[in-house]
């Protein structure tokens, strides 16, 4: 990590395995709200199924926890090495220079903050990866302003994959 800090008040440090649970506990709070929204996004968390293997990630020291002093107000898991999600969304080659951006969460206290921008750009620059230069990630395409946000912060639309995922990509500053 080149910055331990997302923002003059948020603290970054890598997950921990005794941070599972308040992991879970953002994701799932995470998945409800998006249910009252009207979304199915990350619905499976909400009945317990977490496939995408949140402790596994910890494990490998791929998910970030974006912290107010004791608060979780956020979280990130960046992953170097693609999963089969992404594998399906982009195809089977091209993944040796990227790094992909999931689970992108924000404690709702913290909504409206500009925390989500802020722990983007330090997925971009606060954190290095040597040998990545470029930074993917996916919304599904049914939330206008979720593809809004990321086309803001400069990420490239690439396509909508045929399951209804826009597709984004962005160069990595070189270190």
């Amino acid at each position: 990590m080149h910055n331990d800090h997302a923002n003059a008040r948020i603290s970054v440090s890598q997950a921990k395995p005794h941070d599972t649970q308040a992991v879970m506990d953002l994701l799932v709070g995470t998945a409800r709200w998006l249910q009252s929204q009207g979304s199915t996004q990350w619905s499976a968390l909400l009945a317990g199924d977490d496939h995408h293997n949140v402790a596994g990630h910890i494990e490998k020291g791929e998910l970030f926890l974006f912290r107010d002093g004791n608060t979780l107000a956020g979280i990130v898991l960046l992953m170097q090495v693609p999963g089969d999600w992404d594998h399906n969304l982009w195809g089977a080659d091209g993944h040796e220079s990227v790094v992909y951006l999931h689970r992108l969460a924000i404690n709702r206290d913290y909504s409206g903050q500009g925390l989500g921008a802020d722990i983007v750009h330090w997925a971009e620059n606060g954190v290095s990866f040597p040998g990545k230069t470029v930074m993917r990630l996916d919304c599904i395409a049914s939330n206008p302003k979720l593809n809004a946000f990321y086309s803001g912060l400069g990420y490239t639309f690439k396509g909508t994959s045929p399951s209804g995922f826009c597709l984004y990509e962005k160069q990595l500053p070189q270190r």
